[in-house]
């Protein structure tokens, strides 16, 4: 057996697969850089994460995206996240184009790859994680558990998930599965001393807030949605221990590189303590964009804490785990990010170059130059075109120098600019649903990914139809028909797995523990939908009646190849809303 080297370079030189380092890549959801005990936070419960903040080499000054999607498009791609046409989180926008290069992807001819957890890339093909390089693929639909895309009547306890394509029951608090999921993956590639890359990309501590009762517990003197959210995070500080104590358990700590990061800033620990940020999820200010940046690889020296404030983003990951891992860029991917090889490099005394970095908060469907933006520099930020502030003398960003200094607001106003030219023609190329692949013959499509209208994001609103009875529906679903022939379109209310009849009242089902209702317990109301119709192209082309026990609308028709607007609508007395799912099987 080779022996591992201690040195980071004689580490990665040697090709063989036995030396290259595991990748465990743990990624949290809405958790902030004030929302860990080693970064300040005086309430909060994360032993095991501040033990590996100690042993570890440390970024205090990396960035993401302000939102969900849009950072882990980035953090998979080593792209800019509207070059990816990932700026939203919803309304088609969410899926990352087909001619992205994952990291999943550039890892499986040398890897053994699996993701857990939140993908929020894609449901459908060519989108999925198992598209997209990831072997082994357990996880939710859609943005989080409960959501319109996520399986029906889903919570935080006892859900169903996709595992591989196909549905499965499971026990348990959802972060306790999808690491007990990443466990077993990476007990049996240890065991085959196979390499393999484990993406845990968790849906916690996103709203809405559940945890078990004994993290609640924890917090039982703070006010009840922040007690749930930090209860949260304690149940993921316990998985990271956990984790951790399995690698050396197995024998492996000492040559995994372990990460862990965060997806944005704080969604709901902002009010308690936020490391002296402004803004959070989804603001253009740092508190927004600023997360926390682990890295752990006992091999290559990185267990001692080191902390490295050179200002990065997660469009470095990937070129940094390339170089770092010897696995070869063998798609020539031109990267956006930079590979931070040798500023992790212990033994390397590094000039990193200044450069500007851009972040930004879209959540439209399609981009608006300066909206919600920050260019970044390592001492300024350029916030929406407008306001500068010095990051180093003002790290809250309460004083605006703009006035001052003119001539840097021009260099950074023309560093977006050329930005924004180069990325603008990109825009248009619509993301689409794929209809007609072997690989993929049965396509449900669900109200998150309607294009131009605001969707029914989570089972609550598909139970209340809120916001969806309109006097005229102006949504659509932006599809790819691959090859022609005759389709079977059926529209739905609820999804299939759910057997209700399109004009029934979903029944409430039961809570979980937590600080908000979950989502299956909002009472259901009927639609009184009288009519189905399809529209394709802006044309109806057929309509239906909808009897009292219909659980679906099936219409058959012949779609020709190419780019279409897919809108099948159901109408009543009221006004007419976007059928929320809609199956689609192209016939023999």
């Amino acid at each position: 057996m080779i022996k591992i080297l201690l040195g980071f370079f004689a580490l990665i030189s040697v090709a063989s697969a036995q030396t290259r380092p595991n990748i465990v890549i743990v990624i949290t959801d809405d958790q902030g850089y004030g929302d860990l005990a080693c970064h300040g936070n005086p309430v909060i419960k994360t032993p095991n994460i501040d033990k590996l903040h100690s042993e570890s080499t440390v970024f205090t000054d990396y960035h993401v995206a302000p939102t969900c999607s849009p950072t882990r498009a980035a953090l998979l791609t080593g792209h800019w996240t509207n070059r990816t046409g990932v700026w939203h989180t919803i309304q088609g926008r969410s899926m990352i184009r087909e001619n992205e290069v994952t990291l999943g992807q550039h890892f499986a001819e040398n890897y053994a790859t699996a993701m857990f957890g939140k993908w929020h890339l894609g449901d459908n093909y060519p989108y999925r994680p198992e598209d997209r390089g990831f072997e082994e693929v357990y996880r939710h639909g859609g943005g989080g558990v409960g959501q319109t895309p996520d399986l029906w009547n889903n919570s935080y306890f006892d859900g169903s998930y996709f595992h591989n394509g196909k549905i499965v029951p499971a026990k348990g608090f959802c972060t306790d599965v999808f690491f007990e999921k990443a466990h077993d993956f990476i007990k049996t590639k240890a065991t085959a001393e196979e390499p393999f890359l484990a993406y845990i990309s968790l849906n916690a501590p996103h709203g809405p807030l559940h945890c078990p009762q004994k993290y609640l517990d924890l917090y039982k003197d703070q006010k009840p949605n922040i007690a749930a959210f930090f209860g949260m995070i304690t149940n993921i500080d316990d998985n990271v221990g956990a984790t951790r104590k399995l690698l050396a358990d197995l024998g492996i700590a000492d040559n995994t590189l372990f990460i862990f990061t965060t997806d944005n800033g704080t969604a709901s620990g902002a009010n308690v303590f936020n490391a002296g940020m402004k803004g959070k999820k989804g603001s253009e200010y740092d508190g927004g964009h600023r997360v926390p940046m682990f890295i752990h690889w006992p091999a290559a020296g990185l267990n001692q804490h080191r902390e490295i404030d050179t200002l990065c983003h997660a469009v470095d990951v990937v070129p940094t785990l390339l170089k770092v891992c010897n696995v070869p860029n063998s798609a020539q991917v031109k990267f956006d990010g930079l590979s931070l090889k040798d500023l992790i490099d212990p033994k390397t005394d590094v000039q990193w170059p200044d450069r500007y970095l851009v972040t930004d908060s879209q959540r439209v469907v399609d981009p608006v130059k300066w909206r919600k933006s920050s260019v970044m520099s390592q001492q300024y930020r350029l916030i929406n075109g407008k306001e500068l502030y010095d990051i180093k003398a003002d790290p809250g960003q309460t004083k605006n120098i703009a006035k001052n200094k003119p001539n840097r607001v021009a260099k950074m106003r023309a560093f977006y600019d050329a930005w924004w030219a180069e990325l603008e023609p990109t825009f248009a190329e619509t993301t689409e649903i794929h209809l007609g692949h072997p690989e993929h013959p049965i396509v449900t499509m669900t109200a998150h990914d309607w294009l131009n209208v605001f969707p029914p994001w989570n089972q609550g609103s598909i139970r209340t139809t809120k916001g969806t009875l309109e006097k005229k529906f102006g949504g659509h679903w932006a599809i790819k028909v691959l090859e022609e022939g005759t389709y079977k379109i059926s529209l739905r209310r609820y999804p299939a797995e759910a057997n209700l009849p399109i004009n029934a009242a979903a029944p409430a089902g039961k809570n979980v523990p937590g600080a908000s209702k979950a989502f299956r317990t909002n009472p259901g109301v009927t639609i009184k939908a009288t009519t189905a119709a399809l529209l394709l192209n802006g044309k109806e082309i057929a309509t239906k009646p909808v009897g009292k026990k219909d659980t679906a609308i099936t219409f058959t028709t012949k779609l020709t190849k190419g780019s279409h607007a897919l809108a099948p609508i159901f109408r009543s007395a009221k006004g007419e809303t976007g059928a929320f799912y809609c199956i689609v099987e192209k016939q023999p």
